[in-house]
C-alpha cells in the first residue's frame, strides 16, 4: 500500500507544529524525564525511579501532560524536535505512531528480543511496527469477557452461574439466542449498544481491517469485519441491544439491570466499582463467545531525541518486570502483560468481593491466554465510518445493507485521498 508517511498520519488525529531550540525536556545530562498519564505507571517504581535508576548513573523525573491533550502535545513536540521526552507513555492508540517509527528507537539494539518470551505474544506484537522494530514496550493489558448480572439472569430462569454461562454462549448465535430468552423473560439486554458489540467481536480477532502490508481486508465478504458487522446486524433486529447511547443511560441501565451485561476488559471491574457500588456482589464474569480479545493496555518508547537510550531501556525493562508489573496492579490495578506476574503470588484480587465468590483475577488469568494475535493498523482511525455506519443502523433504523456500502465507500474515499492504492 502506498500512501501517507512520515508525519502526515499521524496529522489525521490532530496537528502538527512547532520548533524551539531546546530538543529535550530537560538539558540535565543526569535526568531522564518521562511522561506518562495518571494511573499509566506504577508509583512504586517511579518513586525508586527518582533516585535513581538501576544499573545507571541517571534518574528518573516523571511528568503528566494534561490528559485531554495527551497524544496532540507529543505529537507536536515530536514534529517540532521540541521540548521531547527522554521516555514516553503511549496509549493503546500504539499504532498511529508506526508512520514514524523512525523518531522512535528500536529496542531490539538493546537486546529487546532477549526478553520478548516474558510476555504475552499478543501483547508484544502490538508494538512492533511492520518494519519490524520493537518500539513500544509492553505495560499493561486488557484481556475481555462477559460481565453479567448473576441477579437477573437467574430472575429470568435463565443459567446463572459463571461456568453455565460461558458453556451457553459458545458462539455469537448462541450469545444473541440467550439475549432472545432474556429479552423476552424480564424486558433486559445484553449489551449497551451496537458499537460496543461490533468493537468486541474484532478486538478478539486475529484479523482486522488491514493486514501488515496494508492491504484492506473489510471488503472481502468473509473478513472480519463484514462477520462482525452480520453478527451486530443479527443482534439488533434480536432486540438483544440496548440502544443506550449516552453514558448516563448506561450507568442508570447497569445499575436498574435494564442491560444485564457487558462485554469489556479487566479494567472496566474499576469502573463498575466506582459508578455502581450498590450492586455489589450481583456481577459475574463469564468467557464471552469464542475467544477473548484485547482491549486498551499500554507501552513505553523512546524518542530518538533522548539523552541516554540504553539508560531508557534500563529504567523500561526494571520498571516492567514480572515483579514490578504485579506490584503496579496490586497499586493501580494495571493487569500485567507479563503471564509470570500472575502466577507469582504477588497480586490480590482487587474486586474485593464485587463479582460475588468469583475471583475477577483467576477469571482474566485464563482469558489472557486465549487471546489471539492481531495487527492494528495505523489506517484503522479511518475505518471508524463502519462504527459510525452501524450505530445509525441501531439509533437510526438505517438499512444495514446500505449502511454497509456507505461504511465501504466513505472508508476508500478517504483512504485514496491521503494516497492510499485500494
Amino acid at each position: 500500500m502506498a500512501g501517507t508517511t512520515g508525519l502526515g498520519l499521524l496529522a489525521l488525529a490532530g496537528g502538527l507544529s512547532g520548533c524551539a531550540s531546546q530538543i529535550s525536556v530537560s538539558t540535565d545530562p543526569k535526568e531522564l524525564v518521562l511522561w506518562y498519564w495518571n494511573r499509566s505507571m506504577g508509583p512504586g517504581v517511579l518513586k525508586q525511579a527518582s533516585s535513581g535508576i538501576p544499573g545507571t548513573n541517571k534518574f528518573l523525573v516523571s511528568q503528566q501532560p494534561p490528559n485531554s491533550n495527551w497524544d496532540t502535545k507529543l505529537r507536536t513536540s515530536l514534529a517540532g524536535h521540541a521540548f521531547v521526552p527522554d521516555i514516553s507513555a503511549i496509549n493503546s492508540n500504539v499504532s498511529l505512531y508506526f508512520p514514524d517509527e523512525s523518531m522512535f528507537i528500536d529496542m531490539n539494539q538493546f537486546g529487546a528480543q532477549d526478553v520478548k518470551d516474558r510476555y504475552f505474544p499478543w501483547k508484544w506484537d502490538y508494538g512492533v511496527t511492520p518494519s519490524g522494530r520493537m518500539c513500544f514496550f509492553p505495560i499493561d493489558s486488557g484481556p475481555t469477557g462477559f460481565y453479567y448480572r448473576y441477579d437477573i439472569f437467574a430472575k429470568a430462569g435463565l443459567p446463572s452461574e459463571p461456568e453455565a454461562v460461558s458453556a451457553s454462549i459458545r458462539t455469537w448465535d448462541d450469545w444473541i439466542e440467550f439475549g432472545r430468552k432474556l429479552k423476552a423473560n424480564l424486558g433486559s439486554h445484553m449489551l449497551m449498544d451496537s458499537y460496543q458489540l461490533f468493537t468486541q467481536i474484532i478486538n478478539a480477532s486475529p484479523e482486522r481491517y488491514f493486514t501488515r502490508a496494508g492491504k484492506p481486508l473489510y471488503m472481502n465478504n468473509t473478513s472480519t469485519i463484514r462477520d462482525a458487522w452480520d453478527i451486530t446486524v443479527r443482534a439488533i433486529k434480536a432486540g438483544v441491544l440496548g440502544n443506550q447511547q449516552l453514558a448516563t443511560d448506561q450507568n442508570a441501565a447497569w445499575i436498574s439491570g435494564k442491560t444485564a451485561g457487558h462485554i469489556e476488559a479487566v479494567w472496566w471491574a474499576q469502573i463498575l466499582l466506582s459508578t455502581a457500588p450498590a450492586t455489589k456482589g450481583k456481577w459475574r464474569l463469564a468467557s464471552q463467545p469464542v475467544r477473548a480479545g484485547n482491549s486498551g493496555g499500554s507501552f513505553l518508547a523512546i524518542p530518538d531525541t533522548c539523552k541516554d537510550p540504553e539508560a531508557a531501556y534500563k529504567f523500561i525493562t526494571w520498571s516492567q518486570t514480572a515483579a514490578h508489573q504485579a506490584q503496579t496492579y496490586n497499586e493501580v490495578q494495571l493487569f500485567p502483560s507479563t503471564p509470570e506476574a500472575l502466577t507469582s503470588g504477588i497480586m490480590k484480587d482487587a474486586s474485593r468481593g464485587f463479582f460475588g465468590p468469583q475471583n475477577s483475577l483467576d477469571f482474566f488469568k485464563k482469558q489472557a491466554a486465549t487471546v489471539p494475535t492481531a495487527f492494528v493498523s495505523p489506517y484503522e482511525q479511518i475505518a471508524n465510518f463502519f462504527t459510525t455506519e452501524i450505530t445509525n443502523v441501531e439509533a437510526g433504523g438505517k438499512d444495514p445493507d446500505r449502511a454497509w456500502d456507505d461504511a465501504v465507500t466513505q472508508t476508500n474515499r478517504v483512504l485514496q485521498k491521503h494516497g492510499v492504492n485500494l
